[in-house]
């Protein structure tokens, strides 16, 4: 006797969810993002100012520029459906922003913010699809542990290329053009 199963999830499903916003398609199955803390917030937050220099078009004296870079946007592998805290395209591969849902087109970075009860998607579930979509750079920052991880796509796996604490100076790929305080990162700024 053939056992029932459960009907994977799609975009149309996600879609007809009036507020779609904090949701995911993960294992085929939609899933709220976690409500996010203030260190959580406050992380995103900052991501758009410290790396302002690079969500811009290239060149100019505003800074190094390239990239489009978004705070939770959706972004489509598949049958799975992330909602990542903080993403980017290189603009020489993606010359139009992308703005469809979810985004078709695989990132060239990707930044997980780390939630209380949700570690296990952010180092172990998205990685791998993260991994089989070819994505170059994929880092994990931890709001509780103060701790930047940075890996690089390799064809065995990720590899870690960078293990940084708040109190760390790091040029961290792909934004190594500037210095970036990892303590800032998680709104310990200096001034």
């Amino acid at each position: 006797m053939a056992v029932p199963t459960k009907k994977r999830a799609t975009v149309a499903d996600l879609i007809a969810i009036q507020d779609c916003d904090r949701l995911e398609i993960i294992g085929g199955e939609i899933v709220q993002k976690a409500m996010p803390s203030w260190r959580h917030a406050r992380a995103e937050t900052k991501y758009g100012e410290i790396l302002a220099p690079f969500n811009r078009k290239a060149g100019g004296p505003r800074g190094p520029g390239g990239w489009w870079i978004a705070t939770e946007v959706h972004v489509g592998y598949g049958d799975e459906i992330y909602c990542h805290d903080v993403a980017g395209w290189q603009r020489d591969r993606v010359a139009k922003m992308p703005d469809e849902f979810p985004v078709p087109i695989r990132p060239d970075w990707v930044c997980e913010i780390v939630s209380p009860k949700h570690e296990k998607q952010d180092f172990v579930t998205k990685p791998k699809t993260l991994l089989a979509a070819e994505v170059p750079y994929y880092w994990i920052l931890h709001p509780e542990e103060q701790m930047l991880i940075v890996q690089r796509w390799t064809a065995k796996g990720y590899l870690t290329i960078l293990s940084a604490t708040a109190e760390q100076t790091v040029r961290a790929p792909p934004f190594d053009a500037i210095e970036i305080r990892v303590g800032d990162l998680f709104g310990d700024d200096e001034d």
